[in-house]
């Protein structure tokens, strides 16, 4: 599993460090650039129902594997159409290679399906932070990825989308042939899973949805939209001003590698003092780096950097708070098809957020669009009043 992580990070990059610039150049506008962003995370909403239903009915292995295997051909899709200047398959391979995505986010569920409720927030992070490898990789390949790509007669910004998809393919073969005993099946095989220890405990019943399934909902679907829309437009931001495309990598692979690699310590944050702290945390995050694009000078790699570092870590904080809520909400029984229906609502945030982005910079500029994220997160704030409210008068 956590193999297939470093590979599958890798496939992130492509979307993130080059698509908005592939699609700018291909349809030689900045209102679009937003557009790949939208694209691969409606791709992988759709891909999300399917990995949680494939996931319920046959196990974590298959449905992981058909994501990635759907991520890998989307990569290949990419190739061709701007190779073949194609724009409508350059959007249906877009939409395709979200699949790969979905993949990604949803193995982090692999690791709780055999984790005690109290220890659910470390194993989101265990592998999560596999994905730092690959992902802060994958970036600043870039600009060798293009001089490969131009080596075979391809169109530069191709290069990454090349190695990406074949990154994809390699995270499933690993699932494949080395993911056993599969983790879902395996959990709900054993009489001494924690839903069952609680039941008989005099919880409440499996299948029920505990309190506090919304606030993890609302916290990772705010968190993916702000991250998803100043993340997108950051390249564009920095193409604009005449920074390079390794400049535009390096901060990519900053932002990246904030996603995922605090996620230990954020795993243990949450664990320690519960995942109402950890949705408190994620807000405060996401404020901060809202603010601190919106204020970076537009030659200023440095507090962009820093920016987009924040927005990393806020993100991580709202995913494994939010995951370790959701997991704990909903019953062994129907968890897997559960987690599908709440990426896929995570999935659409980000595809607004994606879309919306370019449209909001080339309405108004990027620092409005940064504090437009900042401002939406103000709403994690009454929810986390109430929830908290709710739990002293209990």
């Amino acid at each position: 599993m956590l193999l297939s992580q470093i590979f599958s990070g890798v496939g992130l990059a492509a979307g993130v460090t080059v698509g908005a610039l592939l699609v700018q150049d291909m349809l030689h506008s900045t209102a679009l650039a937003g557009l790949p962003s939208a694209l691969l995370t409606a791709g992988s909403a759709v891909a999300a129902v399917s990995i949680g239903r494939l996931s319920h009915a046959r196990g974590r292995r298959p449905g992981l594997a058909a994501g990635y295997l759907a991520g890998a051909l989307g990569g290949a899709g990419v190739v061709a159409a701007a190779a073949l200047e194609l724009p409508a398959l350059l959007l249906l391979a877009l939409f395709l290679y979200g699949a790969g995505t979905a993949a990604n986010l949803q193995a982090r569920y692999a690791g709780t399906d055999l984790a005690a409720s109290g220890n659910r927030a470390r194993a989101v992070s265990t592998v999560l932070v596999a994905t730092t490898v690959g992902g802060v990789v994958g970036p600043n390949l870039a600009a060798p990825a293009g001089h490969l790509a131009a080596a075979l007669g391809l169109p530069a910004l191709t290069g990454l989308f090349l190695i990406s998809g074949a990154a994809f393919a390699v995270a499933a073969l690993v699932l494949i042939v080395w993911l056993r005993p599969d983790p879902l099946v395996l959990a709900r095989s054993m009489p001494g899973e924690p839903d069952a220890r609680a039941e008989s405990e005099g919880a409440k019943p499996a299948g029920r949805r505990r309190p506090g399934l919304w606030l993890g909902v609302l916290v990772m679907v705010l968190s993916q939209l702000v991250m998803v829309a100043i993340m997108t437009m950051t390249p564009v931001h920095m193409h604009d001003h005449g920074h390079s495309a390794a400049a535009s990598g390096l901060v990519i692979a900053m932002h990246v590698g904030a996603m995922y690699l605090p996620s230990p310590l954020t795993g243990a944050l949450t664990d320690r003092f519960g995942p109402t702290a950890g949705v408190a945390a994620s807000g405060t995050t996401l404020l901060a780096a809202g603010i601190t694009a919106a204020a970076s000078p537009d030659d200023s790699v440095v507090l962009l950097t820093l920016a987009l570092v924040l927005l990393g870590i806020g993100w991580n904080f709202g995913l494994v708070s939010g995951t370790a809520i959701i997991t704990d909400a909903v019953a062994i029984d129907t968890r897997a098809k559960t987690q599908g229906v709440v990426d896929v609502a995570v999935a659409v945030a980000g595809a607004t957020g994606g879309i919306a982005s370019g449209l909001v910079v080339a309405a108004t500029s990027y620092p409005i669009l940064s504090l437009v994220g900042a401002a939406l997160v103000l709403i994690t704030v009454p929810a986390v009043i109430a929830v908290s409210t709710r739990r002293a008068r209990a």
